[in-house]
């Protein structure tokens, strides 16, 4: 959430930045509800003022056996009228912020500007040692013709046909040889993480209320990609409150990313300062519905209604979250080392960023069938944009509580990675090689083959 404060001090600076998003902000909403607000305001100081004066000069007037009864008439009108401005203060407030709630971050003064994916910028690529380049940078062809991921995976278990059957398209089954490299992926990255790079493993719920999705982001603009969870059971006891009364239960939505409840551990909650930073991962499904789609990716592992993924996550001091940004993009980067994957990093222009995002770097995979870079994992500093919304704060040395800076990261996605392993690694005969860092996961199994 955008900080009002910096609305009210700078706007210039906002409508400047939500334009790298290509956005226009509508100054003059904002402007009429803050008079609105600010009018409120006043006349409520000066009622206040005005009670305070009438019930001094009642006082002054009863001790000298005077007539009151016109100051009492008066006063006992103003706390109907404070009431009603009680109400309109809150009404301004409740529009603003249900406003700001859909608007994006703003883009870090380093983000580039751009409407696209094509506006994005290289920062640094990667081939593993030996490998050689072509013109272009990219890896040298193979020497035969590359088979994609579908083909490769198909003779040693992946089945989709199956997964069509039981849930629709955009579903996977991974049957023996491939479901334990799934596996192992997973569980090479979770050792990797919480091992070389001091995060802290978690288990995490997959189903989240929608007080969490709106402090992380994912509502109320993203409600169309998420999947809602109805409870079955009709003689269910129902949600009451302190009184017995029957109340409302929230939405319940299967998590889209474990970022949601990673981040969200923090929410209504002041952190000590010397228990920062707080760095956390969690291997989880992931559940999209991939509104809007369309078409795109439909042939394959790439864009899947249901995927796992390896989640950093770190929630830091303001201080030191853009360095922290830097090492987290270092520890996925490590992941596609140790994998011998070639990779490329992208600094993300501003048309192209996560709602939450301030700065996000993506790392994208070569697939040699498909002759491009594809990305695998996202990396964003979201600044104090979602403690904002989740009032998560820590307690600095001296004076009042501040905002921590949040920030998230695959680590990678599974799914992604298991793609990049089958093509990159595949030899002439439709075999896949096991990368030396997955052969302990695999019981010492060197290569993936057809029976």
């Amino acid at each position: 959430m955008l900080d009002p404060n910096q609305l009210r001090k700078d706007m210039a600076t906002v409508v400047d930045r939500l334009a790298l998003r290509g956005m226009q902000f509508d100054t003059e909403r904002f402007n009429r509800l803050e008079a609105r607000r600010k009018a409120v305001q006043i006349e409520t100081e000066t009622l206040q003022a005005r009670r305070n004066a009438v019930s001094k000069l009642i006082g002054q007037l009863k001790s000298k056996g005077e007539d009151a009864s016109r100051e009492m008439a008066e006063s006992q009108a103003i706390p109907a009228r404070l009431k009603e401005l009680e109400f309109d203060l809150a009404n301004v407030q409740h529009e603003l912020n249900e406003w700001l709630m859909t608007l994006p971050n703003l883009p870090h003064a380093s983000v580039p500007a751009g409407a696209s994916s094509d506006d994005n910028v290289e920062v640094r690529r990667w081939l593993p040692p030996g490998s050689r380049a072509d013109a272009q940078g990219n890896p040298q062809p193979l020497a035969f013709e590359p088979k994609d991921h579908v083909s490769l995976g198909e003779p040693i278990g992946l089945d989709f046909d199956t997964a069509r059957k039981l849930s629709g398209a955009r579903f996977m089954m991974l049957r023996g040889q491939i479901a334990r490299l799934h596996r192992a992926l997973a569980q090479f990255m979770l050792d990797l993480q919480t091992t070389e790079h001091g995060y802290t493993e978690c288990y995490t719920p997959y189903i989240v209320n929608s007080s969490t999705l709106f402090g992380t982001g994912q509502l109320p603009k993203f409600k169309d990609d998420m999947f809602w969870v109805t409870k079955g059971g009709q003689d269910e006891e129902p949600n009451r409150d302190e009184q017995g009364n029957v109340v409302a239960g929230e939405d319940l939505y299967l998590i889209s990313t474990s970022e949601i409840t990673l981040t969200g551990s923090v929410r209504d909650t002041i952190v000590p300062l010397q228990d920062l930073p707080i760095r956390l991962t969690a291997h989880t499904p992931c559940f999209r519905s991939e509104a809007g789609s369309g078409g795109r990716d439909m042939r394959g592992m790439i864009r899947q209604h249901q995927f796992d993924k390896v989640e950093m996550v770190q929630i830091v001091h303001p201080d030191s979250s853009y360095d922290t940004l830097e090492h987290m993009v270092g520890h996925a980067e490590a992941v596609l080392q140790k994998l011998g994957v070639p990779y490329r990093v992208v600094l993300l222009c501003g048309g192209d960023m996560g709602f939450g995002s301030t700065k996000t770097y993506d790392l994208e995979v070569w697939l040699p069938a498909q002759n491009t870079w594809r990305e695998i994992s996202s990396v964003s500093n979201c600044e104090a944009f979602q403690a904002r919304r989740m009032q998560a704060r820590y307690r600095p040395e001296k004076g009042k509580p501040e905002y921590l800076h949040t920030l998230n990261g695959s680590g990678l996605a599974v799914g992604r990675a298991l793609v990049a392993v089958l093509e990159n690694y595949q030899q002439e005969d439709g075999s896949v090689v096991i990368p030396d860092v997955l052969r302990p996961y695999m019981g010492g199994l060197v290569r993936l083959q057809a029976a």
